[in-house]
């Protein structure tokens, strides 16, 4: 994640290409309260912290286990308080096991995609057997 002690801001064109994203995709993670700006210019352009780019990194790393807006809402919502030091919800539930949640699915999300690129392979394979 981001190097502690430091805060750097950055414009989304900088963000986009650190991340991998294009400009529209963060502007539209903007406009659903997924990942906003922490500030902007006087003339209206979005900046970014360290903090921004990490979550940004982290919904990036969301998106292919096919993670709905929702739950990447609820999982930087998690994470973000785990870093805080918090430990429970308001209504009780516990932060860690929220998390552990989101791990299981993960992983269970992952080997789903490992198999389907194990038969991609194969398929691969066989076609260049004709």
């Amino acid at each position: 994640m981001g190097t502690p002690g430091t805060s750097t801001t950055m414009r989304i064109g900088a963000v986009a290409e650190r991340a991998g994203l294009s400009l529209r995709t963060l502007r539209h993670w903007d406009e659903v309260g997924l990942v906003t700006p922490s500030g902007r210019t006087d003339g209206g352009f979005r900046l970014y912290t360290d903090s921004d780019v990490d979550r940004i990194l982290l919904v990036r790393r969301m998106k292919p286990l096919g993670f709905s807006l929702d739950e990447m809402a609820d999982l930087l919502d998690v994470v973000h308080r785990l870093g805080a030091g918090e430990t429970t919800d308001p209504d009780g539930a516990d932060l860690r096991a929220r998390l552990d949640e989101f791990t299981t699915t993960s992983r269970a999300r992952r080997a789903d995609l490992a198999r389907k690129l194990d038969m991609a392979d194969e398929l691969i394979t066989l076609l260049g057997a004709v």
